[in-house]
């Protein structure tokens, strides 16, 4: 046994992942094909056996989250004079609106061409998302409490023990970049060498509670396998051929959009800006964009993020414990793609003509309502009411086009975590390279 869990231990962590995955994934989509032909659920019977496996790795990862991004914001915040966290924190976020931009963009661009729903009979699409419609009452609640600008701007100012307790991201981001601020602050108006010993000898605490943080990652990691081999196990052994099924074009569409966001302009974005081979930088995240997939939330990645930017890009502390968690907040580069498509198809299904303003529209409405996908499961379904709304279709009618999303998001969600994951990390390349915060270089 000792021989076999060496031998364990000793092979990649990345391939264990993968091939857990790929276990997973034609075991469940075994059991779907048995149920769909015998007419038997399997899954019922299974699933109290096999999902607490998946969901004790979604629950430690969002176990430590909080605390890292509470840790890493501070010491990020405190690390970097006043003048140089302005011009890095401007820098960081500009990137990020600018993938979220070309996202949007591609996803636009590919929605006019594969043009989803067109020609199709309405009152197919309408029966394929009754069989989901009872999910989108509660998503239309999250909507309204979460959507528009006023409603963004109070909900970074809360109580930060009650957003830490509750696992509200904004407001902890919020609180942990001020604390930060505040220190860094106090160090440089400060020259009272007991204060500045004091406030050093608190960040010193901070930064060594944050390692421990990443000693525990190291540990969740390895038995991430068996999470994800359960994650995957249900995923397909649940939805199946359903999880593509009728929408097989639309699917394609947007998974055709995200590839072309991962390899093609980030691609160009690495090589062109940095002057690094794209592919090398792919492969020192795989770990990170692995992790995404399965998990489906950029959220719980964040800890595996942190710890592939320190190890593998070799990104200062300083930059990665500041760019990473705001990333999984607000940079959403999957959802840019993805909601486009979902509006051209409202378009053509409720015969909506779309003129280049009514274009321009959905662009910045997207970007905009991107920012509030919180990274978690499933949140970029929310915003669809946020951009559909625009469009004037009837509340029935964006119902319909949610409950259709429902339908497949368990397959795009794992593709547009992916995306939001890499889009993170490459945009915090790019910035440490351009400001020479990559450790040896």
């Amino acid at each position: 046994m000792n021989k076999i869990f060496k031998w364990y231990v000793s092979v990649s962590l990345v391939l264990r992942v993968f091939v857990a995955f790929i276990a997973g994934s034609l075991l469940g989509g075994l059991c779907w094909l048995i149920s769909s032909r015998t007419g038997q659920p399997l899954m019922p019977a299974l699933l109290p056996w096999i999902s607490p496996f998946g969901a004790v790795l979604i629950n430690m990862l969002k176990m430590i989250v909080i605390p890292i991004i509470f840790f890493s914001l501070i010491t990020g915040a405190a690390s970097l004079p006043l003048k140089r966290f302005g011009v890095i924190g401007a820098k960081v976020i500009g990137w990020y609106l600018l993938t979220s931009l070309l996202a949007t963009l591609v996803g636009v661009v590919l929605a006019l061409v594969i043009n989803p729903g067109g020609g199709v009979d309405l009152t197919g699409w309408e029966q394929m998302a009754g069989s989901v419609m009872n999910g989108v009452g509660d998503l239309k609640q999250q909507a309204d409490n979460a959507s528009g600008f006023a409603g963004i701007l109070v909900n970074m100012f809360q109580n930060p023990f009650a957003a830490l307790a509750s696992g509200n991201f904004l407001p902890v981001i919020v609180f942990s970049i001020l604390m930060g601020l505040g220190i860094r602050v106090s160090l440089e108006a400060n020259p009272d060498q007991v204060v500045q010993n004091r406030l050093n000898n608190l960040l010193d605490i901070i930064e060594s509670l944050r390692d421990v943080m990443f000693k525990l990652v190291d540990w969740i990691l390895e038995y991430s396998p068996i999470g994800v081999l359960a994650l995957s196990f249900i995923n397909f052994g649940v939805y199946g051929a359903n999880i593509v099924g009728p929408y097989v074009r639309l699917t394609l569409g947007i998974i055709l959009g995200i590839l072309c966001m991962i390899f093609v302009f980030y691609s160009l974005l690495i090589a062109l800006i940095t002057r690094t081979n794209p592919f090398r930088l792919f492969k020192s995240i795989q770990e990170a964009m692995l992790t995404a997939f399965v998990t489906r939330s950029s959220a719980a990645t964040l800890p595996v993020s942190m710890r592939v930017a320190a190890d593998k890009l070799k990104v200062s502390g300083e930059l990665a414990g500041f760019s990473l968690p705001l990333g999984a907040t607000v940079n959403m580069d999957g959802v840019c793609v993805h909601l486009p498509m979902f509006a051209i198809l409202a378009a053509n299904m409720f015969d909506i003509h779309l003129t280049a303003s009514g274009l321009a529209l959905l662009l910045i409405t997207t970007v905009l309502a991107s920012i509030g996908a919180g990274g978690v499961p499933g949140g970029s379904l929310m915003l669809l009411f946020i951009i559909l709304q625009p469009m004037g279709l009837e509340p029935g009618q964006v119902a319909v086009i949610v409950a259709i999303a429902l339908g497949i998001n368990p397959i795009l969600d794992m593709f547009e975590t992916a995306n939001n994951v890499t889009g993170d990390l490459v945009c915090t390349y790019v910035v440490a390279k351009r400001e020479k915060l990559v450790e040896g270089e």
